[in-house]
């Protein structure tokens, strides 16, 4: 609750901004809530449902994430002209409703309950959990995950990061042309996730990552070297299929790879340090464009693909860990 209030307000008063280092200075407090409430909700969303079908609640909660960027493409696309950056920014305010619900509403899930309860009993309380993922039994799993995060990180912001910026720049797209292609990858991003998600609790959590990473490398190229507008939409839709919907697992495949005392803390520490890489690509590929005749055609391609690879690699290096029951019992045995 609180790190949903924090960044809704954040985004708010950004709207407000009179100078670029104002603007600045609230969007990297808005990250801080941000990134607080990722690993806390999928967490709790994680250990509330049942193991038989995880992967699939799993697709639906990260592809949501895809409604949600449909949203604000069409806010873009038809409200830019009117309300500007400012009144964009303003409408980040509104998540700070779903507050009232989760205050009312929400509970915390029982294994987390009876974990904690046990720390407690036994006096093993883990009060440094972000140390705790780095000891030996779990260390190799803790690198793996934050491989398998960044370079999907890395595959996310090749692909959607500057997607706009192409079409903009070197093809001379309106905002309404830039907006449709981003809203409908978006859309069947989200609709794949739970596709994907069926997948991996039929088949495991790798290979419904792994398959759809491997054909979006192959359709990658259609929509980046062509000029032709429907080629690009249709091309960029059907990627919203394959390397739009690869986050699917990220809830449950983190949330299964680490025991209940530490499970929400390894997995923000795994995503958002990927998050940080991700941060990385726009600059340097940016700097890359700008000696390209073609400009963001061959660097989003480089950094689609290599991304891609990487990801694949990580998977393969990982456990699996379908049909996993998350239990309450300490297994990290630290003492307080």
């Amino acid at each position: 609750m609180i790190s949903i209030a924090w960044y809704s307000i954040c985004n708010f008063i950004a709207g407000f901004s009179p100078t670029f280092w104002f603007l600045f200075l609230f969007r990297a407090l808005l990250g801080i809530g941000m990134g607080a409430e990722w690993p806390a909700g999928a967490a709790l969303a994680m250990e509330s449902w049942p193991a038989r079908s995880r992967g699939f609640m799993s697709g639906i909660l990260q592809g949501s994430w895809g409604i949600g960027f449909l949203l604000s493409s069409a806010a873009y696309g038809l409200l830019y002209d009117s309300v500007g950056w400012r009144g964009l920014l303003w409408l980040g305010i509104l998540p700070a409703l779903a507050v009232l619900y989760v205050r009312r509403h929400v509970k915390e899930p029982e294994v987390w309950v009876a974990n904690r309860d046990k720390q407690r009993e036994q006096d093993k309380e883990f009060r440094a959990p972000l140390f705790d993922i780095f000891r030996r039994r779990v260390l190799g799993n803790t690198v793996t995950a934050c491989l398998w995060m960044a370079s999907s990180f890395v595959v996310y912001y090749s692909v959607y990061g500057l997607i706009a910026t192409h079409l903009q720049k070197d093809l001379s797209f309106g905002p309404g042309l830039v907006a449709l292609p981003v809203a409908l990858a978006n859309l069947t991003g989200f609709l794949a996730s739970g596709f994907w998600g069926w997948v991996a609790d039929r088949y495991g959590r790798r290979w419904s990552m792994i398959i759809p990473a491997v054909v979006g490398i192959f359709v990658t190229p259609l929509y980046l070297f062509t000029a032709n507008y429907a080629v690009i939409a249709a091309a960029f839709t059907v990627q919203g299929v394959f390397l739009g919907a690869i986050y699917g697992q990220n809830p449950s495949y983190l949330a299964e790879r680490f025991p209940t005392e530490v499970r929400a803390t390894a997995s923000g520490f795994c995503y958002h340090q990927g998050a940080v890489w991700g941060g990385l690509v726009a600059p340097v590929l940016a700097a890359f464009a700008a000696g390209q005749p073609s400009g963001f055609a061959i660097p989003m391609l480089v950094g689609t693909v290599a991304g891609a690879l990487v990801f694949i690699v990580a998977l393969l290096l990982g456990p699996e860990t379908k049909g996993k029951v998350l239990t309450a019992d300490i297994t990290l045995a630290a003492k307080a």
